[in-house]
């Protein structure tokens, strides 16, 4: 199946029996959105996720849908290599509707390559071996990490091409659309949506998820593991931790409010 195959079709939806509203503030954007939450290296999710998008795009009676995915795409689970690729493909072939945003595990492994003595510790200690392992190579044992960074990070910089590499630095942290903004972590709720800084689109802030902003703007984001999707207090959260429960979301934000979610619920497959 080729997924996305229905990405330009219009249809008309059929009614979903409870969409989340809000009745007086809610979140429009100028264009459908669909936003799919942290992949940690899980290409089955993905493609199960893809699979449930192309669906609902297929039967959407819209014009020129997004799909964003907000970062982290690579540590903690088996497929980083292959994830990297796949989000790679659709972002070159669906240019003008597909979006990648960084995430702070992508800034990890852009800070050590680019300092690799200075900058190994905290992204070898944070998943990079499950990444380094899906491009065939292995991370050594820690005492020999300040010895091997330089050879590590010229092995990586090999298996992922200047391409790749290229694309990944590329990657906004943000994308705003009507009152939506769309980022990996979140905001400063006390700083004017636009004067937000990298640090915080890509590592949080300590009020984000207690301080409602008071400006009118909704804020998509993935970064903090929720139990639960939640759409709420100016907050589109999910990140639903797919590397160890299996349950990745997506959330639909349509131009009039409504917010559903998508989630891969069947078994996974062994991979």
């Amino acid at each position: 199946m080729n997924i996305l195959s229905s990405f330009f079709k219009g249809k008309k939806a059929p009614k979903k029996d409870q969409p989340h509203r809000k009745a007086a503030a809610y979140p429009s954007p100028e264009t459908p959105q669909f936003i799919v939450g942290d992949l940690h290296g899980n290409l089955d999710l993905l493609e199960h996720i893809l699979e449930q998008i192309d669906h609902v795009i297929g039967t959407l009676e819209v014009r020129d849908p997004k799909l964003v995915f907000v970062g982290d795409y690579i540590d903690r689970g088996p497929s980083s290599a292959a994830v990297l690729k796949r989000l790679y493909e659709l972002s070159t072939e669906f240019s003008d509707n597909v979006t990648c945003i960084l995430g702070n595990h992508e800034q990890m492994m852009l800070d050590f390559m680019e300092a690799p003595e200075a900058r190994h510790a905290r992204w070898f200690r944070n998943g990079a071996a499950e990444t380094l392992a899906s491009f065939g190579i292995a991370l050594p044992a820690e005492p020999d990490w300040p010895a091997t960074a330089n050879a590590v990070a010229m092995a990586l910089r090999g298996q992922l091409g200047d391409p790749m590499e290229d694309w990944i630095r590329s990657m906004p942290t943000s994308i705003k659309t009507g009152n939506l903004l769309i980022t990996h972590a979140g905001t400063d709720p006390g700083r004017a949506i636009d004067d937000q800084s990298p640090r915080v689109l890509l590592w949080g802030h300590p009020e984000f998820l207690t301080r409602t902003r008071t400006d009118g703007h909704w804020v998509a984001h993935g970064h903090t593991v929720m139990e639960n999707a939640v759409c709420a207090d100016g907050r589109i959260s999910i990140d639903t931790g797919a590397y160890s429960s299996g349950c990745l979301t997506a959330a639909v934000v349509l131009p009039d409010g409504t917010v559903e979610f998508l989630q891969t619920t069947a078994p996974r497959e062994a991979q």
